[in-house]
């Protein structure tokens, strides 16, 4: 199987990078490319494109760090995304978001948009052992009371990343396999960084992606 691994640094998948450059970037009898992406979806979603396009993988595996808007995550544990969508995509008016769906300039269900999510239906979320979340993406990290009110109000989120729903809506425009992995970081709002959790995040994706590798 040949897998693209996209992350948005080089730091958050540095340590799965090493062992790769160790085995010649094979893992497990797979072929591994890494795509560094940069922070955002702008950019991930014209490099996933861009790659898809000039040779296109078996499975594409995005991994990188997140924030939780659940208790019930901890630091450091390490989810798989099931569903993810354009947090920010709206109007705000008086303190009040609404998505661009509704708002009415989009429909829900337009294609790859199910109920105004980006789904992914990978087999590999069906019975695995980590937990399986739902995600926004964002185009800046959330520290506003405010936003993080209206975002979970809205969504109902678990975790927000800021490059995941290109993943997802990259992916299932493209018709390629793919999963979304992540690690949990910090709450998301907490503004003191000294309670984020970023090296022991970064030890357990590695781990965790390493893992999810081997049981393809």
């Amino acid at each position: 199987m040949y897998i693209l691994l996209a992350a948005a640094t080089t730091f958050e998948i540095e340590p799965t990078m090493a062992l790769l450059e160790k085995q010649d970037f094979i893992f497990n009898n797979h072929e591994v490319e890494v795509l560094i992406t940069g922070i955002g979806q702008v950019s991930a979603t014209y490099l996933l494109t861009y790659n898809l396009h000039n040779k296109k993988p078996d499975l594409v595996i995005q991994a990188g760090i997140a924030g939780s808007f659940s208790t019930e995550l901890l630091p450091g544990q390490t989810i798989l995304i099931k569903q993810d969508t354009f947090g920010d995509v709206g109007m705000e008016e008086k303190e009040i978001f609404t998505t661009a769906f509704d708002a009415g300039f989009a429909n829900k269900n337009d294609f790859p948009f199910t109920d105004g999510w980006l789904v992914n239906k990978h087999p590999s979320l069906n019975g695995t052992s980590f937990t399986v979340v739902k995600a926004i993406t964002i185009n800046k990290v959330t520290d506003s009371l405010t936003q993080k009110a209206q975002l979970i109000n809205i969504f109902s989120p678990q975790i927000e990343t800021m490059e995941g729903a290109a993943l997802h809506y990259v992916c299932i425009q493209e018709n390629v396999p793919f999963v979304q992995i992540r690690s949990i970081s910090n709450e998301v709002g907490e503004r003191d960084k000294n309670k984020w959790k970023v090296k022991e995040a970064i030890e357990n994706l590695n781990e965790g992606l390493q893992k999810l590798i081997n049981e393809l």
